[in-house]
């Protein structure tokens, strides 16, 4: 599937495959030993995605420079253990009990959505060198790139792994748009923790919480949002 969007949003010749360390280009080949299972493939997959520990999130070095700040694979980890501990029964009242979300697929999406910034970096959306359009064909472009990397060693996941992103970005179905809420949820429980620990306050990362959609997750950023402020008074 290649969105409509994603066809008029290519504005630069931007190729991920020039992203990705030689060491790790170099096992994008025929296996030397012909097994059937192609693991070097998915072994050049692994190492890609382990770039997401290494890359540290823009927004916390870029505004208030914070020391050793988290990655994108700690701001995918806790992601993915926030929408595998959710009352999924909380978001079937929220529908009258029309539909209950797949706490799994959540849990997936959660873990790919930030998955092409392995090669594309963490672009924030004030960066003034790149516009939205073009991060987003970077990052469809990265996806598309990582599909076929895994698909020599596991065609099913390759396609998966397009579509979860594609949940995500396109917020096409109800776990899209749960994870697309855990994401700016997990960004406000991040905020706070380097609040009390640097003893600063960052109340523009605080401007997220109005796009938090689901009752059951501003119920949760309300509990924390009274954490913080109990926090802030005990420290006038």
């Amino acid at each position: 599937m290649t969105p409509a969007s994603t066809e008029t949003s290519v504005t630069s010749n931007w190729d991920p495959r020039k992203q990705v360390p030689q060491k790790i280009l170099d096992l994008l080949t025929p296996a030397k030993i012909n097994d059937g299972h192609n693991y070097n493939y998915i072994s050049a997959f692994y190492q890609i995605v382990s770039l997401l520990k290494e890359q540290k999130r823009t927004g916390w070095i870029d505004k208030n420079k914070i020391t050793n700040p988290e990655s994108i694979a700690d701001h995918m980890y806790r992601m993915s253990i926030i929408a595998m501990s959710l009352d999924k029964f909380a978001f079937t009242k929220e529908s009258n009990g029309k539909t209950t979300p797949d706490l799994s697929q959540c849990v997936k999406i959660a873990l790919i959505h930030d998955i092409a910034e392995s090669l594309v970096g963490d672009i924030v959306p004030q960066d003034p060198n790149v516009k939205k359009a073009e991060k987003h064909s970077r990052e469809y472009k990265t996806i598309q790139f990582l599909s076929e990397v895994i698909k020599p060693y596991n065609e099913n996941f390759s396609k998966e792994i397009v579509d979860l992103w594609l949940d995500y970005e396109y917020q096409r179905n109800l776990e899209g748009t749960i994870v697309k809420d855990i994401d700016k949820y997990e960004l406000l429980v991040q905020t706070f923790e380097y609040e009390r620990l640097h003893g600063i306050r960052m109340d523009e990362f605080y401007n997220c919480k109005s796009l938090i959609k689901h009752e059951e997750m501003k119920r949760l950023t309300d509990e924390l949002m009274r954490q913080r402020k109990e926090f802030l008074d005990q420290h006038k």
